[in-house]
């Protein structure tokens, strides 16, 4: 296990592995950063991780941190593999983080119990268990702005809408590539039951994690079994792999869509026939905000970031940092509800529970327009916000529908028997006994 510290205005690359740590000044606020840049899921860790540390970065060095405290930044390796992440967590837990993000299903499922125990929130952004949307069963972990579910329930919904309805997609087949792993499977239930309540058939194909590069055997599937639309839960590797083999296979680009991981390198790996790939997304790409120019200027202009300079703005690097606005909102909010400078995590989980980044406030943080309004609170840790669709145009993305919004009865239902289901099968699951700051 490898870390990168950069604290207190300072960037090193010193390793430290095997050896302690400095203790961290008290005067500060120490946030971990779960990453992996290397693997084979390294092409989509690698912007995130730039994106997430180079936002915290710039509010250091333009700053001086949030409210007059420095952050301290240390990243933890974990390789996306779920026995070296929860190393990473028991390697920090100790050093009094105010929140931890692990960036992998399979890493967020085994800490959603430690995160009551250590009194350390879980960030689990657009990932990990859905059910835990419900803050009043999971008061420790959050999952804006949407889940897999309110994912998948907004790519049927966009699919009806192009045939004339839901009702008509009565008949069709629907395939369903995806990671075989906690995250490529966590949709499944909520689409098998779309696929009862509206009448279309579920073709499953899933992608071993050392197939993601060799998915002929899927491919050959797809053509044999013809599905009318293909919907793709991918991550790492497999993306680019996938969009490679659809256009190789001939299937129509224009019936191809994703959840919200693909990158533009993804897209780019299926060269000219990948022009029609299709995802969802709820964030802009770009750096026309003032907050991507502040972090060119104090961050990647004066080489304190690991990222390519025309990377910066990119889709992956843009959610980095949307990550990193929400932590850095929930340690904003902790402070002003406390009053205290050097907040806890206990702190920020009540922060997180405040979060409101509605217009004002995001024009405030200089990303005006760069993602729609969204609001946390006890009972909700999640938002179900819209998202919106975009196609890949042969060199970028573009936008091409309003927000769509979640099949909200359909999804609440799957949620709420699925948070219900976690809670009886772990004896003793503790009823939230943490303060509430508001009631939605």
């Amino acid at each position: 296990m490898s870390f990168r510290k950069i604290g207190l205005g300072l960037v090193a690359a010193t390793l430290f592995a095997g050896t302690a740590l400095p203790a961290f000044a008290q005067d500060s606020v120490y946030v971990p950063l779960f990453t992996y840049r290397t693997g084979p899921f390294a092409g989509s860790g690698i912007p995130i991780a730039d994106g997430m540390h180079d936002y915290l970065q710039m509010l250091n060095e333009r700053d001086g941190g949030i409210g007059g405290v420095k952050l301290v930044l240390e990243e933890c390796e974990t390789g996306y593999d779920t026995k070296k992440g929860v190393e990473c967590y028991e390697s920090v837990k100790g050093k009094n983080p105010v929140i931890v993000n692990p960036w992998s299903t399979g890493i967020t499922l085994p800490l959603i119990p430690r995160a009551s125990v250590d009194k350390i929130p879980i960030l689990s952004m657009a990932y990990g268990l859905s059910a835990s949307a419900r803050g009043d069963i999971f008061p420790w972990v959050f999952n804006p702005p949407a889940t897999y579910w309110d994912g998948m329930s907004m790519i049927i919904k966009y699919i009806g809408e192009k045939e004339g309805g839901l009702e008509k997609l009565k008949g069709k087949k629907i395939g369903f590539l995806h990671l075989d792993a906690a995250f490529g499977k966590e949709p499944i239930p909520l689409l098998q039951e779309l696929a009862k309540q509206y009448g279309f058939e579920v073709a499953l194909y899933p992608v071993a994690a050392q197939d993601m590069q060799n998915q002929s055997s899927q491919w050959l599937s797809v053509r044999r079994d013809r599905p009318d639309y293909m919907v793709m839960w991918g991550w790492g590797a497999m993306n680019g792999a996938a969009v490679k083999e659809a256009v190789r296979s001939g299937y129509p680009m224009d019936k191809f869509y994703s959840v919200w991981w693909p990158g533009e390198d993804d897209a780019r790996a299926g060269g000219a026939g990948a022009k029609g790939f299709k995802m969802l997304n709820w964030h802009a790409v770009g750096t026309d905000y003032p907050a991507l120019k502040d972090i060119q200027k104090h961050v990647v202009d004066k080489g304190l970031s690991k990222s390519p300079k025309d990377k910066v703005g990119e889709l992956l690097y843009n959610r980095g940092i949307y990550n990193s606005l929400l932590i850095a909102e929930g340690i904003a909010q902790a402070q002003k509800l406390t009053g205290k400078k050097v907040v806890t995590g206990e702190d920020v989980r009540r922060g997180m529970e405040n979060i409101k980044l509605d217009p004002a406030r995001l024009k405030e943080l200089g990303l005006e327009g760069f993602t729609d309004p969204m609001t946390l609170t006890c009972t909700d840790h999640n938002s179900h916000s819209a998202a919106f669709m975009q196609e890949w145009d042969g060199s970028k993305w573009v936008k091409i529908s309003e927000p769509i919004k979640p099949m909200t009865e359909q999804v609440r239902a799957q949620l709420d028997a699925a948070a219900k289901d976690y809670a009886d099968k772990n004896p003793g699951w503790p009823k939230r006994s943490e303060r509430c700051d508001n009631q939605s």
